[in-house]
């Protein structure tokens, strides 16, 4: 699907927001300044979170408690040399918010069994358009992207 900019991946954040579940994993990919952090502002604004939602580089792991479910935002990043399978994310992926990581291709064997899996990618001929899609694993994120109905372009 396109997104034309960065309000209206916010927006789509928002709608997705509403649909989560204790426990969902969101998996967001995308190369730098695709668009992950915008998408996660939106998520956490249909939360009902109203904190500052900056990406969690250097801290790796930012935790939101006040909105209608847990948001765990976590940037792996600096961990693309090996590293995440000492911090202990099944705990927050099977725990009773919503988990969104940026860069999972650093997750190792830490990837959870079950998730949902954001692609970001730039548009090549408009620099705030963004297309997005999506790969399913598990019957939770299957019902979520079905839930979602989106018609893929």
């Amino acid at each position: 699907m396109r997104i034309q900019n960065e309000a209206a991946l916010q927006q789509f954040g928002k709608r997705l927001a509403d649909l989560l579940q204790p426990g969902d994993v969101l998996l967001l990919d995308g190369d730098l300044g695709a668009g992950k952090t915008s998408l996660t502002k939106g998520i956490a604004e249909g939360l009902g979170i109203d904190a500052p939602i900056k990406s969690p580089t250097f801290t790796i792991i930012r935790e939101y408690q006040q909105g209608r479910l847990p948001l765990y935002h976590m940037d792996i990043y600096r961990l693309e040399n090996g590293g995440a399978d000492d911090l202990g994310l099944e705990e927050y992926f099977e725990g009773d918010g919503v988990s969104v990581v940026e860069w999972p291709e650093f997750l190792g064997q830490s990837l959870p069994e079950a998730y949902l899996m954001l692609h970001l990618v730039k548009d090549e001929n408009d620099d705030d358009a963004r297309h997005l899609s999506f790969d399913a694993v598990g019957e939770r994120a299957q019902a979520l992207l079905k839930q979602l109905d989106i018609t893929e372009e």
